[in-house]
């Protein structure tokens, strides 16, 4: 794997890349890293792909903007073009999970003479429509009588203030909480809400054995990193969920056009929630190539499942040319 940092359109990404031949783009989510590709980096190198997982803007050694309005989707999707014209790349695959799949989505939908690809793990496409997504997470959130974890994430300080306390156990206990194998919620309700004044680490479930998938070394990875870098980049791509919608008015109830492919987990929140959405995917992905949910699968995909995920995607990419 070589790692290396890369200007991008005035944004500086740090990136890891395999292997030679079409450029597949790997965008990784929340709270994560490039390193949540690490199953997919070889098998995709093996096949005769150029891998390259990006660390998002606001992690790693990418460039961390003090201001919110830096992490809009608009500058996210700049940053993608940016790696490609750093690389020298004028078309490629894109593939994103969780954030990065609205992400990848929204770079295939802006420029499809681009991303000539996508694939989206977890979150599937929804095309901006006409209700402001905060408003629709305080209908969640008033339907049980307590706060959505995005509407949780939106006052600058707040969140940090919990996760940065302890940024270890945190990190474990949301891992735990969103996957596959991960206990329930102490007292049995939604991990994705959180109780008037308390926190969101109250509703992690009490198993302190890792999964399977994740193994102390990849949990001390990903510690060390937002030990060093901290939360506030990372939680201010959802401080612009209202604005990501204004933006993208343009390109309301839009489909994209490009091949498409979607997998999620059956265990998986934004999957579960965004079940509607995956059923209009044959209408919002003109070139639906498939829908796959994994069985018993949490929400970090392509680690919890790496072999399923990795023949999922080769099977896909072999089937497009770009």
């Amino acid at each position: 794997m070589r790692h290396r940092i890369v200007e991008a359109r005035h944004a500086r990404i740090e990136l890891v890349e395999e292997g030679d031949g079409p450029v597949v783009l790997l965008v990784h989510g929340f709270p994560e890293s490039w390193y949540s590709w690490r199953h997919q980096l070889p098998a995709l190198a093996a096949a005769g792909y150029r891998a390259v997982a990006i660390h998002v803007r606001g992690y790693g050694r990418s460039s961390g903007p003090v201001e919110i309005e830096a992490y809009s989707m608009l500058q996210h999707v700049s940053d993608n073009l940016g790696v490609l014209e750093a690389l020298g790349v004028e078309r490629a695959a894109v593939i994103g999970h969780d954030w990065g799949s609205p992400i990848a989505a929204n770079s295939a939908l802006l420029r499809p003479d681009v991303f000539a690809a996508v694939a989206l793990l977890s979150v599937p496409y929804n095309p901006a429509g006409g209700r402001r997504p905060l408003d629709a997470f305080d209908q969640m959130g008033a339907a049980v009588g307590e706060e959505f974890y995005i509407r949780y994430f939106q006052e600058p300080g707040r969140a940090e203030a919990e996760i940065e306390l302890d940024v270890r156990s945190w990190l474990q206990g949301f891992y735990i909480a969103a996957s596959g194998d991960g206990g329930p919620a102490p007292d049995g309700r939604s991990i994705a809400f959180v109780r008037p004044g308390a926190m969101l680490r109250e509703r992690f479930p009490s198993v302190e054995q890792l999964p399977r998938w994740l193994g102390q070394e990849d949990l001390d990875f990903y510690v060390g990193l937002f030990e060093h870098t901290g939360f506030r980049g990372p939680l201010n791509r959802y401080r612009n969920v209202d604005r990501d919608w204004l933006d993208l008015q343009p390109w309301r109830n839009m489909p994209i056009t490009v091949p498409a492919l979607f997998i999620g987990g059956e265990k998986d929140g934004p999957t579960m929630w965004g079940s509607r959405a995956v059923e209009r995917h044959p209408q919002t992905l003109t070139d639906h190539r498939g829908s796959h949910i994994l069985a018993g699968c949490g929400h970090w995909v392509q680690q919890e499942r790496a072999g399923e995920v990795n023949e999922l995607l080769l099977g896909f990419l072999s089937s497009v040319s770009w």
